[in-house]
């Protein structure tokens, strides 16, 4: 039984471990150099395509819980929203959306055999080899 007076404890440990154990990090090839939120920001979005003079490419990981992690702490934005976002500036001609993976290991696989490839993964699926470039 949990002590009425306790609750708000508890609730705080429990939003601090969920926050720390669902931590998202962006990866990229090993080419690719530390980057800030805002850039991240502007990468998924399809408006930056070099980053000092390499070109990015960008990898999302099919629709989930960590995409939706990612969109809310990177681009602040819902999975509707992203959407709609993609399909006005395909239908406008100004790119395509990201790549799609089904997987962390396809997205690890991917970001670290394609040059100036970028995509994420939640914190806990980081390896040794894995050039993380934003956490």
């Amino acid at each position: 039984m949990i002590n009425i007076k306790l609750l708000p404890a508890y609730l705080f440990i429990l939003a601090v471990s969920n926050a720390i154990a669902g931590g998202v990090v962006v990866i990229g090839h090993a080419d690719v150099g530390k980057l800030d939120a805002a850039t991240v920001q502007k990468i998924f979005t399809g408006k930056l395509i070099q980053v000092e003079g390499i070109e990015v490419t960008a990898v999302n990981l099919k629709p989930g819980p960590l995409r939706d992690r990612f969109l809310q702490t990177f681009l602040n934005q819902t999975e509707d929203k992203y959407t709609i976002y993609w399909a006005k500036r395909l239908f406008v001609g100004k790119g395509a959306p990201p790549l799609e993976l089904s997987n962390t290991a396809d997205v690890i696989k991917f970001v670290r055999s394609t040059p100036g490839a970028i995509g994420y993964v939640d914190e806990a699926d980081v390896l040794p080899e894995v050039h993380v470039i934003v956490r």
